[in-house]
């Protein structure tokens, strides 16, 4: 049985993500003085006096009547978190005071039926006067009044909202413990929440034509053949001199935190427009962070000539031929052809990326090389390999003890990396070499 969940909601920018970090006792959620920085709902696992549940944070709930061209799927999303939570926890402004938006929350919280705290925000100085009376007039309850910014009255409202939970069982389980952890990145506008939608079989993350939709990174879990998948769907990275928003910056941050967290990420390419060098950028910050990576060549469906394929595949295989052992697999998220292609080569890519290799294989590999005399060699000093091990896994990291490891060179790093690649199989996964002198440790 997955953990109780604790819904955040109200209008735009009323301190619900302040809420959620000072709940959650992290950064996770983006916070900004901005109106609708939080568009998807996102989930943030914490604990309180030892039982656990998760609080997803909501975008804010506008008016129907609201120009924003995100209204209607903010609003879709946090009635997606009020209808799946167990306790809802609604938030307004102690400055401002009740306003037709915040009628508007009210009312659809009182139609989930759930367990509701009313919460008086911004209320920075526990002396100030509630006024409790002008929010009775919500029809969801005793308002109290809380600080999110400075944490006063928190702690009382995680001990209620523990207290309002369902009874805990004893199969309660963690549903990101031995969830494969995902990296969906790629440049703003490729197809990331469409695929993240596609992949996971519900719609997780707001889709839209306008580059920059997902700002936060929205965690998913999967189920595909038996295997259990943490998506991670995260904003557009752009090139850091188009990176002009406060908010944008953070989301580049979360994009970054989701690949260090990350085993596998999932680089997105737009077909229509072919790999770029903002993809190929990407793909290098993936490697250097140590994920093992697969090209998602997305909006395939848009690819109707022979010519546009041929295209594709050259400006991939140009910007990739520092890493030829990466994997592409061609897809389109708005039609879900070849879905389960790309969770099977993510699954592979995965079991590369924590493969362990004999010591014994590894050094018949060494053998082998040995007979064949390929070596480096300065003046009178030659470069001779004498034993071999694995040293570490998620990414593989061997380590070779050697006479001189200053002879090695980057033709000759290259040169092992491919007979290791040649010999096992280590497809859609980074190695790392190192090279020892024969009287040092690993």
């Amino acid at each position: 049985m997955p953990k109780p969940l604790v819904a955040v909601v109200g209008r735009p920018n009323v301190g619900k993500s302040t809420l959620v970090n000072r709940l959650a006792e992290r950064r996770d959620a983006i916070v900004h003085e901005s109106r609708g920085v939080t568009r998807d709902r996102s989930y943030h696992t914490t604990d309180w006096n030892g039982r656990e549940f998760v609080i997803i944070d909501t975008g804010g709930i506008e008016s129907v009547k609201s120009k924003d061209a995100f209204a209607p799927h903010i609003r879709e999303q946090a009635l997606v978190a009020c209808g799946e939570a167990d306790v809802i926890v609604f938030v307004v402004d102690g400055t401002v005071g009740v306003t037709d938006e915040d009628e508007e929350v009210a009312r659809v919280v009182r139609r989930s039926g759930k367990p509701v705290f009313l919460c008086v925000n911004k209320l920075d100085d526990p002396a100030t006067d509630l006024g409790a009376w002008g929010y009775y007039s919500l029809g969801v309850g005793e308002p109290r009044a809380i600080s999110a910014g400075h944490g006063h009255g928190t702690g009382d409202l995680l001990d209620d909202i523990v207290a309002a939970l369902p009874d805990p069982t004893d199969d309660e389980a963690d549903d990101h413990d031995d969830a494969l952890p995902v990296a969906i990145i790629g440049r703003p506008n490729v197809g990331k929440s469409s695929l993240a939608n596609r992949l996971s079989g519900k719609k997780r993350s707001i889709v839209s034509d306008i580059a920059g939709t997902t700002r936060d990174a929205i965690d998913t879990i999967v189920q595909w053949k038996g295997h259990r998948l943490r998506l991670v769907d995260t904003a557009g990275i752009r090139k850091k001199a188009q990176v002009h928003e406060d908010v944008e910056y953070y989301s580049l941050v979360r994009g970054l935190e989701a690949m260090d967290r990350a085993e596998v990420a999932l680089l997105v390419v737009d077909c229509s427009v072919g790999f770029t060098e903002q993809d190929q950028k990407l793909a290098g910050m993936a490697i250097d962070r140590g994920c093992a990576l697969v090209v998602v060549l997305n909006k395939w469906d848009l690819v109707d000539s022979e010519q546009k394929r041929a295209d594709v595949q050259g400006s991939l295989d140009k910007r990739m031929a520092f890493a030829t052992w990466v994997p592409a697999v061609t897809t389109s998220a708005l039609t879900g052809r070849a879905i389960d292609r790309v969770f099977a080569t993510t699954l592979r890519a995965a079991e590369a990326h924590g493969r362990r290799i004999k010591t014994s294989q590894l050094n018949d590999l060494l053998a082998t090389l040995r007979k064949g005399g390929h070596t480096v060699s300065s003046g009178k000093r030659r470069l001779r390999l004498q034993y071999a091990t694995q040293t570490g896994t998620k990414p593989p990291a061997f380590t070779f003890w050697c006479n001189a490891p200053d002879l090695v060179d980057d033709n000759y790093e290259r040169f092992l990396e491919n007979r290791l690649r040649a010999s096992f199989d280590l497809e859609g996964t980074p190695i790392r070499l190192r090279f020892r002198r024969k009287d040092e440790k690993a």
